[in-house]
């Protein structure tokens, strides 16, 4: 049976939220980034489009504490965990978008 956090959400239930954001938010970052610098092959050498993907990521954090994940539990383990799953997700949406110059 699954144990409950003093937030409310079960350890599943914590897991796969903090996951789901952390995937859609960096899907989401690498379509601003395409949208605000475009995908032309000298944004592709640039570090402008970095700038979304922080962004990004340090908004997740109010976002978890909205739906009412307990932030102030998080270790390292779980913030470099947000911080792989949000860059990967950028890095391989932002790349498809930049190779088919959609």
């Amino acid at each position: 049976m699954a144990t409950e956090n003093a937030s409310g959400l079960s350890d599943h239930m914590r897991g796969v939220t903090v996951t789901t954001l952390a995937c859609v938010g960096g899907i989401a970052a690498a379509l601003v980034s395409a949208q605000v610098f475009g995908v032309e092959v000298s944004v592709a050498q640039s570090r402008q489009p970095l700038l979304v993907l922080a962004v990004a990521l340090f908004a997740q954090y109010p976002v978890l504490k909205l739906v009412g994940v307990d932030i102030g539990e998080f270790g390292i383990k779980d913030n470099l965990y947000v911080g792989f799953m949000t860059f990967t997700f950028w890095f391989i949406s932002y790349a498809i978008l930049l190779s088919t110059g959609v």
